[in-house]
Parts: C-alpha cells; sequence; structure tokens
C-alpha cells in the first residue's frame, strides 16, 4: 500500500533505527505532524529498571510540547521488521497520552519497517477515553 503520509513515515523510521532496545530488541520509532505543522520524531528508549523506558510515542510528544507545540494532527508509529505485516499500535498509555493532545479523530497511521499497513484514529484505539473536555478544557 502507498504510505499516506511518507514524510512522518521518513522521520520515524529514522528515529527507530536509533532507538535503544538492548533488552527486547524492539526497536519502535514515533512522529508526529504538530498543528504548527512541524514534525517531532521519537524512539523507544529502554532501562534495565524495565518499567523506567519510555515510549516511541512519549519520546516525540515530549519533544513536541518542549518545543511549544499542543496539538497532534496526525502521527505515524513504525514497529516491527520489513515486511513482518505487524501492527504495532500505540501501548494503552501512550493511547491515553495521544488523547491529552489530540482528539477522537486524530489519525494514527501504523507501519512496519518496510511500510505502510492501516490507519486508525484514535476514537478506534481509545473508545469513550477521557480528555481534557471531561474537565473543561
Amino acid at each position: 500500500m502507498t504510505s499516506p503520509v511518507p514524510d512522518l513515515f521518513t522521520a520515524a523510521l529514522a528515529a527507530r533505527d536509533r532507538a535503544h532496545a538492548p533488552y527486547s530488541r524492539f526497536k519502535v520509532g514515533a512522529a508526529i505532524r504538530s498543528e504548527s505543522g512541524a514534525i517531532y520524531a521519537g524512539c523507544n528508549v529502554e532501562n534495565a529498571a524495565y518499567p523506567q523506558g519510555q515510549c516511541a510515542e512519549s519520546t516525540a510528544m515530549g519533544l513536541m510540547v518542549a518545543s511549544g507545540d499542543r496539538r497532534i494532527v496526525e502521527i505515524v508509529v513504525v514497529g516491527g521488521e520489513a515486511g513482518s505485516g505487524l501492527l504495532c499500535t500505540p501501548c494503552g498509555g501512550c493511547r491515553q497520552r495521544i488523547r491529552e493532545f489530540g482528539a477522537p479523530d486524530t489519525p494514527i497511521h501504523i507501519y512496519d519497517a518496510g511500510g505502510y499497513l492501516r490507519s486508525f484514529t484514535l476514537d478506534q484505539l481509545l473508545p469513550f477515553s477521557f480528555g481534557p473536555d471531561n474537565l473543561g478544557f
């Protein structure tokens, strides 16, 4: 299939190549397009104390926020080897983090290292979510 967002795929794939995944050996990259049009890419960073690692999506969101942007327009996640066909969707924690800066209709495009696999909206991955609007924001 043709990539719906080749620039985000390129950024996420490059970030994936820089992942620190010595324990799982499962490298993940993510790239966000913010409301300003900027692209923020991140990779997973594992730690010997396993719960202290961070996901690629969290890394990318941290960069986005640190740069002054606050809205996710779309996001790409790249996990798995080329041709694996593996759907590496954001974990539950990252889905909630994406909800903080995205909207239920935010597109999340999933790739393996070889290319595009499938797209979802955040609402498809996190239905009936709790977000800033629940608190009046």
